[in-house]
C-alpha cells in the first residue's frame, strides 16, 4: 500500500510500504532538457571564444590575405577620368572648408632633401614593417586578444577594397594642373609602389581611403591600449600622427583620405565587437593552453586551472 502526501513540486514524496517509510524525489514539472554539446549554439560559441593562435596558420593566413588584397586592389578598374574628377572635387571641398594645406606641406618638406627622402622611405616600408611587428607582438604577448585585434585589421582592409572600387581617386601628385611634387619621382628614392619603376604594378587611383592611416592608427591604438611601458604608449600615439604628415608631404593623399581610413577602421572595430561581444583590449590577455577546438577546457587543464590564481 502506498500513501503519498501532497507536496510542492521538487520536494520529496513520502512512500509507505508495509511499515517502512522512504522518501523519493518528486518529478519536476517542465524540467528543461540538458543542452546538446554538439548543437549549433555551442559551435558558434566555440568559434567566438578566444583561443591560442597557431603560428603556421597565422603566417599562411596573413600571406594569403595580403596577396588577395593586392590582387583585388590592383584589379579594380583605374577609371582615370573619374579619379581625376573626384580629386578636383576633393581639392575644391577642402578649399571651401579651409583645410587645403597639402600643397604647402608638400613643397615645404620637399625643400629639405634629407627630410623628404626619409619620408619617402618611411612611406614605402614602415606601412608593412610596423603592422607585421604589432601582429607578432600581439601573438607573443597577448594571445587571447590576437584574433579579435586581427579581425579589426582584416575587416578594415576588406571594406577599403570596396572604397577603391566605388570611389576611384587620383592622389594629389597626379592631379591635372596641380602644383604638387611627386617626391619619389623627383628624388629617385626606392620602394614606393605609387611612383617610378613600380607605378605600373599598382593601381594609381586607389587613394581613398588611405590604408596607411587605417593600418597605422590600428597599430597605434593597439599599442596604446595594451602596452604597459609609457614610452611604448607614447610611440603608439605618435606613429599615426607622423604617418598623416608623411602621406601629405609626399603628395600621396589628401587630408580627407585619412578620414576615409579612420571610417574603415571604425567599421573594423564594429565587426570585431559584434563577433566577440567586446573590444579587443577588454578580452583576457592569455588563453588556457588546454582549450580545445570546441572552446572547453580539457579535464586536466580544468583541474590545473581550478587550483591556480587567475592571470
Amino acid at each position: 500500500m502506498y500513501l503519498a502526501d501532497s507536496a510542492p513540486m521538487g520536494e520529496s514524496l513520502v512512500k509507505t510500504e508495509e511499515g517502512r517509510t522512504t522518501a523519493t524525489a518528486a518529478p519536476m514539472a517542465d524540467e528543461a532538457p540538458a543542452p546538446r554539446r554538439g548543437g549549433v549554439p555551442a559551435r558558434l560559441r566555440s568559434l567566438r571564444a578566444p583561443r591560442r593562435p597557431r603560428l603556421w596558420f597565422e603566417i599562411l593566413l596573413i600571406a594569403v590575405s595580403y596577396w588577395l588584397y593586392s590582387l583585388v586592389r590592383n584589379a579594380v578598374p583605374e577609371q582615370r577620368a573619374a579619379a581625376l574628377r573626384n580629386a578636383d572635387w576633393i581639392w575644391s571641398a577642402e578649399k571651401a572648408m579651409g583645410i587645403a594645406f597639402e600643397e604647402t606641406v608638400n613643397r615645404s618638406v620637399n625643400s629639405v632633401t634629407w627630410l623628404i627622402v626619409s619620408m619617402n622611405y618611411y612611406y614605402a616600408t614602415l606601412h608593412f614593417v610596423v603592422t607585421i611587428g604589432v601582429l607578432v607582438w600581439l601573438f607573443r604577448r597577448n594571445p587571447g586578444r590576437y584574433a579579435a585585434t586581427r579581425l579589426v585589421l582584416f575587416a578594415t582592409t576588406g571594406v577599403a577594397l570596396l572604397g577603391y572600387y566605388l570611389y576611384p581617386l587620383a592622389p594629389p601628385r597626379l592631379m591635372n594642373g596641380g602644383n604638387f611634387i611627386d617626391t619619389v619621382l623627383l628624388h629617385q628614392t626606392w620602394g614606393s609602389m605609387a611612383s617610378g619603376n613600380f607605378k605600373n604594378m599598382s593601381n594609381q587611383y586607389a587613394a581613398m581611403p588611405s590604408m596607411h592611416i587605417g593600418w597605422s592608427l590600428w597599430c597605434g591604438l593597439t599599442v596604446f591600449a595594451l602596452a604597459s611601458a609609457p614610452w611604448a604608449r607614447l610611440l603608439g600615439l605618435l606613429y599615426p600622427t607622423l604617418t598623416l604628415v608623411v602621406i601629405v608631404a609626399t603628395a600621396n593623399h589628401f587630408w580627407l583620405d585619412a578620414v576615409g581610413g579612420i571610417a574603415c577602421l571604425s567599421f573594423g572595430y564594429a565587426v570585431s565587437y559584434a563577433w566577440y561581444g567586446s573590444l579587443p583590449h577588454h578580452l583576457p590577455k592569455l588563453v588556457p593552453a588546454g582549450r580545445s577546438r570546441l572552446g572547453a577546457l580539457s579535464p586536466g587543464a580544468a583541474t590545473a586551472r581550478s587550483g591556480s590564481p587567475r592571470l
